[in-house]
């Protein structure tokens, strides 16, 4: 049915204080959950240990980094076989301006995210691509601006109600 965990309330506060600053101090969020700081360092711990907190990053302006562009490339596949996908997720998974990769059902095969520089750097990203294994199509599509960005996973905030 789900993959979720059995998580209680104050595992959820935990979850969403981390989600907004993962360098807070285990005595912050201790306090603001209302816990010691060894039960809480507990908790966190156990989250981390049951795959729940995967990794704590650092979220870095791509603007500021020159490669605010940001690129949607949609791709329909030139046949449908494992060897294919190997050989293209594996081409895809080397190209560091690919930012999110997924599989999809329905007309588009594939959907990446990029950050580019501009659309010179993404010319070289796509003949990357094309250069990786048969395709019937790439489209892609240049974001004007971004309405919303964010990391933070809707958390199950009803649990303990």
């Amino acid at each position: 049915m789900s993959d979720m965990l059995s998580l209680d309330a104050t595992d959820v506060r935990i979850l969403a204080i981390l989600q907004e600053d993962c360098t807070i101090s285990i005595s912050a969020v201790a306090e603001q959950v209302h816990l010691s700081q060894n039960a809480c360092w507990r908790r966190i711990k156990r989250l981390e240990e049951d795959g729940i907190i995967r990794r704590r990053v650092a979220l870095l302006d791509a603007a500021k980094l020159g490669v605010g562009v940001t690129v949607f490339v949609t791709v329909r596949a030139g046949e449908h076989s494992e060897e294919w996908l190997n050989t293209f997720a594996s081409a895809v998974a080397s190209i560091p301006e690919v930012m999110e990769f997924y599989r999809l059902s329905g007309d588009i095969d594939y959907l990446l995210r990029l950050q580019v520089a501009d659309i010179n750097s993404y010319d070289k990203v796509y003949k990357r691509l094309i250069r990786a294994a048969k395709l019937t199509d790439v489209s892609s599509a240049f974001s004007m601006e971004e309405l919303k960005q964010t990391t933070a996973l809707p958390l199950p905030l009803d649990i303990g109600k």
